[in-house]
């Protein structure tokens, strides 16, 4: 026994001895301060992954405005000064933006591949989603996220809600379960008719159970989510893959023909599927869980930052407050529980420059998005002053949270600070600087450039209706005032917007309208 472990033993001793004499990358002449890191295959992963802006702000200490990391058998180029970010904006030629996307897309949802290289498919899902998430199909969008919002703000969660009587709740769970809810039936539809069904009450809550047990699934699946990212198979997470293969039934095709009101993203997506690719019905079904959970991963942590935010800040909720009873007052909308819903369009939705403001800070202190582009060819990258080598199929890699973090750009950047983005005028503000120089990029949570999130503009106006809806119908506090921030789950660093370590309690009631 003494002598298998002591061969094992060795063994182990001159694999690792082996990688770090002749498996560690060797730093080139012209090419960025490289850090492999010590552990075999997974290099600098473990320290970048435990608090990836100490780590980013040690190295640049250490190596300056660009440096290389071997993370988990790949090895990124990360470009820490906002004002070399154009540099990686221009290089198309040499960059591209798509593969590590769909790869990514293609391990963590279990679809075949979606570049059309790959022959699975001619779509482009990028023109897609800009075409059904921009533009004049926006609007419909708004409008039926407002109808749905207040379904299941007012109607849905009836039976919690009695007049002047307060209900507790976790803060992060209030607003997974609303923007959740709403946001599936705004995307996916119904499966009751409202205008002509007679058992339309018993429809519906069969309806919400079914989205409520899509949430238990959405929620399981999310967990293990940076690892499917990180390269572990989702078979090692059994329960994991069993939410996902339960949304990929829900959202199959066929159970998709039987509701009314599905998007135009959704019914587009849905053709193209059948017209233009060869999947499977059930990898059709989970390009959608791959849309669900775009739509949903990032949207419902930054509402309940934004939320928190303006609980803890009584100047803020004042000036959120006024902001929308003067844009409801300008649109001659009533607030009644018996009455007509509230109707509030883009135009009046984009009026509302605190609330963009809130929303802004909120979500800077929250992101930690990071944009990737993966290297087609060997090339150089040119600065304004110097240049660097990059190899074929490295990565080069951006991490907005050192530029929302840089006192530089941002005084007291820890603080939260509701007017952070209104100028003098009360008015967006867009001039913010770095050592005496006008910035271009300085406010990133949706990535830069051409593959800047499609849905960014949707997910703004889902949480300014989100707050609206609230700031009019209900009153709002937390249960103690004086709980501290949650601190940010780094385990999904690099994904977008981070979740709260832990839930915050607050309560709520309807107003007496």
């Amino acid at each position: 026994m003494f002598l298998a472990s002591w061969i094992w033993g060795t063994a182990v001793i001159l694999c690792c001895v082996s990688w770090f004499l002749l498996g560690r990358r060797r730093r080139r002449q012209g090419e960025p301060p490289l850090e492999n890191g010590f552990l075999p295959y997974l290099g600098c992963a473990l320290k970048f992954g435990a608090n990836p802006l100490e780590f980013l702000k040690e190295k640049q200490k250490k190596h300056g405005h660009i440096f290389t990391c071997h993370v988990a058998g790949k090895y990124i180029h990360f470009l820490t000064d906002p004002f070399s970010y154009h540099a990686l904006m221009r290089q198309g030629k040499h960059l591209d933006w798509k593969k590590f996307h769909f790869a990514t897309s293609a391990k963590a949802f279990g679809h075949g591949s979606i570049d059309p290289a790959e022959g699975n498919t001619t779509e482009n899902f990028h023109q897609t989603f800009i075409r059904t998430l921009q533009g004049n199909a926006l609007d419909a969008l708004i409008e039926a996220m407002m109808e749905n919002l207040q379904y299941v703000m007012l109607q849905s969660r009836a039976p919690k809600l009695q007049s002047n009587t307060w209900v507790t709740e976790g803060l992060y769970t209030f607003c997974c379960q609303v923007m959740f809810e709403s946001g599936f039936l705004t995307l996916f539809g119904k499966e009751f008719n409202s205008n002509n069904d007679k058992n339309l009450s018993s429809k519906q809550e069969t309806e919400r159970a079914h989205i409520l047990n899509a949430l238990e699934n959405f929620k399981e699946f999310d967990k293990i989510f940076p690892a499917l990212v990180a390269g572990l198979p989702i078979h090692l997470f059994k329960s994991a893959h069993s939410a996902r293969e339960k949304l990929g039934e829900a959202l199959l095709h066929k159970n998709l023909l039987k509701r009314d009101n599905l998007s135009e993203l959704v019914t587009l997506r849905m053709f193209l599927n059948d017209t233009l690719s060869t999947f499977d019905d059930m990898e059709k079904a989970k390009t959608h869980v791959a849309v669900l959970w775009a739509s949903q991963a990032n949207t419902i942590p930054a509402t309940f930052w934004t939320l928190f935010y303006l609980l803890k800040s009584p100047e803020a909720m004042r000036a959120a407050t006024k902001e929308v009873q003067s844009v409801l007052e300008s649109a001659e909308e009533s607030i009644s529980l018996d009455g007509k819903p509230i109707s509030l369009n883009r135009k009046q939705l984009d009026n509302m420059p605190i609330l963009d403001s809130i929303i802004k800070e909120a979500m800077r202190l929250s992101s930690a998005s990071m944009t990737f582009r993966v290297a087609k060819e060997d090339f150089t990258l040119h600065f304004e002053n110097d240049f660097y080598n990059i190899r074929k199929d490295d990565i080069v890699a951006l991490y907005p949270q050192l530029l929302h973090f840089d006192p530089e750009i941002y005084a007291d950047p820890l603080t939260f600070k509701y007017d952070r983005f209104l100028n003098e005028k009360g008015e967006e503000k867009t001039d913010f600087y770095r050592n005496g120089r006008k910035l271009k990029h300085y406010y990133m949570p949706f990535g830069t450039g051409i593959a800047k999130c499609p849905g960014r503009l949707f997910a703004v106006h889902e949480i300014k209706q989100f707050l609206a809806l609230i700031f009019s119908y209900f009153e709002i506090e937390l249960v103690d005032s004086n709980v501290k921030c949650p601190s940010l789950d780094q385990s999904r660093a690099g994904l977008g917007i981070l979740q709260p370590s832990n839930d915050i309690d607050f309560r709520y009631r309807l107003k007496c309208l």
